[in-house]
């Protein structure tokens, strides 16, 4: 490790801490204190504020002479001194201590106790408090003894920064974190996200040197043979959680994993799943999991019933629940699974040129990952209110402290090692782009991965798309024929052309920032 241990737990003079309280103390104090309401299904609803997704615009990172040389510096990897850091850690803790009372979650992040980091998140809220132990893993009495954290969260979320400028940034919110200090501090907004993911950046900065690769994914296995795993890699919105939902495959983990000497575990102890026009016919494992101890955000619910509306977009696109993980049935605990049999790339496609299903090469395996092509949804970033084309390197660009070329090296390293076989999903739309044709039915893209993890479409006959140089089977059970290649989907057949030779060029100028071989750049478009 190149970080220091962080040995001490923050102190907040005289402030109460209530720390590890149960699941439904959590819920009646955060009810008396009007934090959040019961929804007639048993989960507590809450309301986030003016911030309901992420800020990226918002994060920065200490930049120190022990991290500074190993972290691809830009937009996603913003420098904050060391002074401003210190002087926004002193101003949350001094707020902080002004409070009566606090609450604190101690516990694990990473279900393989060989590579496990301990984590302690203090909280204002009693809602966030129990956040953190829906999502991260919970420790037992013994491990909570002498419990000394590897990572630290402080969350001051209602902390108001009006000389946000004189620390250097870009709002009165703040999310700065220091991976020489190991250590969190989130002010100025209530979204329950920037927690999840400031431990999962933190993972992915460490578990490479642990000999792990991390990875942005949902994993589960087969019912009948362990030796199935699979992986969904895909940005927020592109159907992670609900594709690896399976009633026929426990579930190992939605969002989050690392890839090990051993096989993969999941670094996370619940779900975080994206709930707008969740049904329970569409959906029914993520909604049997919302219940008492999960917590809903931004849910519109009846004010007599408090039945939720989940199709009610009205406050964001991004509603979302959390639960823990044994929430959904049979799903695998402890969270650890074999070496992957495939590996699946899920890309939201807004302009509807991609296939839905296609069987990458190595190099296109490396090349597809690198680009990490998808749509910004609406509601999982601030500001986003429609899907927009975006690429996110290693399908997890926002929370790569490291060059997104060292994660790229690990895929090809692991595949290879294993034998894996590497698939292309497009979850997006057909028959045009966003606003003309409509998003790919959930049945056919289940259909997909039925066919992909029975070994269906290993032997399949392909045949390759014009533009993109993808290998796309001629027949997948239970899905027309017509849809596997977008361009017979289009009623305008030169729109198409003109949509997918857009998107190829799109490609392009992406690829050319990476320092990539010419055959993995060849695997690209075509186009």
């Amino acid at each position: 490790m190149t970080t220091a241990q962080a040995t001490l737990v923050y102190e907040f003079g005289t402030t109460t801490i209530h720390r590890n309280l149960s699941s439904s103390r959590l819920i009646e104090v955060a009810i008396q204190k009007g934090e959040g309401v019961l929804a007639s299904n048993g989960a507590l609803n809450v309301d986030t504020g003016e911030r309901t997704g992420r800020s990226p615009n918002d994060k920065f990172l200490e930049d120190t002479p022990a991290i500074h040389d190993s972290i691809g510096w830009g937009n996603v990897n913003r420098p904050i001194t060391p002074d401003h850091f210190a002087a926004l850690e002193t101003k949350a803790v001094a707020y902080l201590s002004e409070k009566d009372e606090l609450f604190r979650f101690d516990g694990f992040a990473g279900a393989d106790p060989a590579y496990r980091l301990k984590v302690s998140v203090t909280t204002e809220e009693a809602w966030h408090c129990l956040f953190a132990k829906t999502l991260f893993i919970n420790a037992d009495e013994a491990a909570l003894r002498n419990f000394e954290p590897d990572w630290q969260i402080i969350n001051a979320c209602n902390l108001q920064l009006d000389d946000y400028a004189a620390y250097g940034l870009n709002s009165p919110i703040a999310v700065i974190q220091s991976l020489e200090q190991r250590k969190v501090i989130i002010i100025g907004t209530r979204y329950a996200g920037e927690i999840k993911k400031s431990i999962f950046y933190a993972m992915n900065y460490d578990l490479p040197e642990m000999s792990v690769f991390p990875m942005h994914c949902s994993a589960n296995v087969d019912e009948n043979d362990e030796a199935n795993v699979a992986l969904f890699f895909g940005l927020s919105g592109t159907g992670k959680t609900t594709l690896s939902a399976d009633p026929n495959r426990p579930l190992i983990g939605d969002d989050e994993h690392g890839w090990s000497d051993t096989g993969v575990f999941n670094i996370e102890g619940g779900c975080y799943a994206k709930c707008i026009k969740l049904s329970r016919e569409g959906e029914p494992q993520i909604w049997d999991a919302i219940r008492f101890g999960s917590v809903l955000e931004n849910v519109i619910l009846d004010p007599d019933s408090r039945v939720p509306d989940y199709d009610d977009g009205s406050k964001t696109e991004n509603t979302r629940v959390t639960y823990p993980v044994s929430y959904i049935p049979g799903a695998k605990i402890p969270s650890i699974g074999a070496h992957p049999k495939n590996v699946i790339f899920l890309a939201a496609d807004a302009f509807g040129v991609l296939p839905p299903v296609s069987r990458l090469s190595r190099e296109q395996a490396m090349y597809y990952f690198i680009n990490g092509y998808t749509s910004k949804l609406a509601g999982t970033e601030a500001g986003v209110t429609e899907p927009q084309p975006n690429f996110s390197p290693c399908f997890g660009g926002p929370f790569l402290p490291r060059p997104p070329m060292v994660y790229a090296e690990w895929l090809a390293r692991r595949v290879e090692e294993h034998d894996a076989v590497v698939w292309l999903l497009n979850t997006g739309w057909t028959g045009g782009p966003y606003g003309v044709g409509e998003r790919f039915k959930l049945q056919y893209t289940r259909a997909f991965v039925t066919a992909i993890l029975d070994g269906t479409l290993r032997n399949a006959h392909y045949q390759n798309d014009p533009v993109f140089g993808l290998r796309v089977p001629d027949h997948v059970a239970g899905v027309p024929d017509e849809v596997l290649l977008p361009r017979n989907t289009w009623a305008d057949s030169d729109a198409y052309d003109a949509k997918a030779k857009q998107l190829a060029e799109l490609f392009r100028a992406n690829d050319a920032k990476y320092d990539i071989t010419d055959a993995v750049r060849e695997a690209g478009p075509k186009g």
